[in-house]
């Protein structure tokens, strides 16, 4: 089987894992902390939003069975990617709606896909997600991963919006 990485980010990261772990060919998530300025940064670092690291979600996939795109189509479907450094009540760089690629295929699908999703009329504000590198990605504390697991009724603000 052939595996792929997609690094996601679009709010708090337990409800977008809770999403994303479902969909038919992702083989596994993990939660954590990318894109900032100090290295292997706990969850009181980035909440407070000075490291510039978001929460995101790390996601395998078997490409043969889910496209990137077909990801990426979930992820728009999941959070607002019009608001900028926040979703719902989370508020902050952390929170920020951002792309971060592995590779030259996924930056243009990424930018095609946001070019997509802009021109569908489903969207009244111009979309801010951020298309970015991939950097390194540090694993949250164990008690983020599978969050919404452990805690069935804990607070999420994703959902798939048609």
């Amino acid at each position: 089987m052939t595996k792929e990485i997609a690094t996601l980010a679009g709010g708090c990261f337990w409800g977008m894992e809770d999403i994303i772990r479902s969909l038919p060919g992702v083989t596994n998530t993990t939660v954590g902390y990318t894109g900032g300025s100090i290295e292997n940064p706990t969850y009181n670092i980035v909440k407070i939003g000075t490291s510039n690291h978001a929460e995101a979600v790390e996601v395998e996939f078997d490409p043969s069975k889910i496209s990137y795109a077909e990801l990426l189509n979930y992820f728009f479907r999941m959070h607002d990617p019009t608001t900028l450094n926040r979703q719902m009540n989370d508020i902050g760089t952390q929170y920020r709606s951002a792309i971060f690629y592995h590779s030259e295929n996924q930056q243009k699908t990424a930018l095609e896909m946001i070019k997509k999703e802009q021109s569908s009329g489903r969207w009244k504000n111009q979309i801010v997600t951020q298309v970015v590198k991939a950097s390194k990605f540090y694993p949250a504390e164990d008690y983020h991963q599978d969050y919404l697991k452990k805690n069935p009724n804990g607070y999420t603000c994703h959902w798939l919006r048609d």
